[in-house]
């Protein structure tokens, strides 16, 4: 197991078979938070500045595939062209559900979209923060896999300005456009307008 300049310490390592292509999973400990973290690196990342994924956990859209939000679609998506691309690295970070607020109080936020509210007005009228997400620890991550520069899979320059922050290198941002459905579209619009997500693909719709 190795330390890592922070906290986090990678914990275990295997090779993770998916419909996508072959893996290796990396996991990594984070005893700050008790959070459990892992990074899939596919093919060579030596050498080059990998295709990378810095994925927030969504539990409805990565597993239960809720049309809801665009996370499931985008984490395929994403693994679909890290595969393509021959090489590159997605980290699946843990405690980042419904932007940092978690799963029951994001059911809470979805409930008061229902009513009206956008997904920013949601959260404060619960009193939670709009986005209190963390990027230490996939900057730590990123250090310990020893990759010089990445290119940046996301639509959003807060993340973009968060790991620059913490010493990461981004020589590119790839956006990572996903097509909207009637469920999401409210979603999506309030992410573009009131969280600058670039999101061209909304440029035609009402």
């Amino acid at each position: 197991m190795t330390e890592l300049a922070g906290f986090t310490r990678r914990a275990a390592e295997t090779r993770l078979p998916t419909r996508y292509g072959d893996f290796q999973a990396i996991g990594y400990a984070d005893p700050t938070c008790a959070h459990e973290q892992v990074a899939l690196v596919y093919g060579d990342i030596t050498g080059r500045d990998p295709l990378t994924r810095v994925h927030s956990e969504c539990l409805t859209g990565d597993v239960f595939g809720s049309t809801r939000c665009e996370c499931g679609d985008q984490l395929s998506a994403a693994m679909r062209a890290i595969v393509a691309e021959g090489a590159g690295i997605l980290i699946y970070l843990q405690g980042h559900e419904g932007r940092g607020i978690g799963l029951l109080a994001k059911l809470k936020a979805m409930r008061l979209q229902e009513d009206g509210l956008d997904t920013v007005d949601a959260n404060v009228a619960l009193g939670l923060p709009v986005d209190s997400r963390d990027y230490t620890v996939a900057a730590e991550i990123l250090h310990d896999l020893g990759v010089p520069a990445i290119r940046l899979l996301s639509n959003n320059p807060r993340k973009l300005d968060s790991l620059r922050q913490h010493g990461i290198c981004i020589s590119e941002q790839v956006p990572l456009l996903v097509e909207p459905n009637d469920e999401n579209l409210p979603y999506l619009k309030a992410k573009r307008e009131r969280l600058d997500h670039y999101l061209p693909q909304l440029d035609n719709l009402s």
